[in-house]
């Protein structure tokens, strides 16, 4: 299993942050004292969501307004219908752990 670490502090609260897990491209959230992890690119279009804006544990793809729940991948708006792959988060103390699931 894949696996990347990176500082919790590195995390700016709200801004999404893409990184790279093997071959998948990651976005990576802070909301408050938690860390999701879904996969980079929109379902519905090949659009970075690390480039979309967070609200209420939502990421919202810039392309075209689709939104995805950042706890379950789940697709909440149109266009997109399918959900998005997500990756497991571990913390401890200020290292955070994505890896997949």
């Amino acid at each position: 299993m894949s696996s990347v670490q990176l500082d919790f502090s590195s995390l700016e609260d709200g801004k999404p942050q893409k990184l790279s897990l093997g071959d998948k491209d990651v976005c990576v959230a802070r909301i408050g004292q938690e860390v999701f992890a879904v996969a980079d690119i929109c379902t519905h279009s090949d659009a970075s969501l690390s480039e979309g804006e967070i609200s209420n544990y939502k990421i919202e793809c810039w392309l075209h307004g689709a939104e995805f729940d950042l706890r379950t991948g789940e697709a909440l708006t149109p266009p997109a219908v399918e959900a998005l792959e997500t990756f497991a988060v571990n913390r401890d103390g200020d290292t955070v752990t994505i890896s997949s699931k």
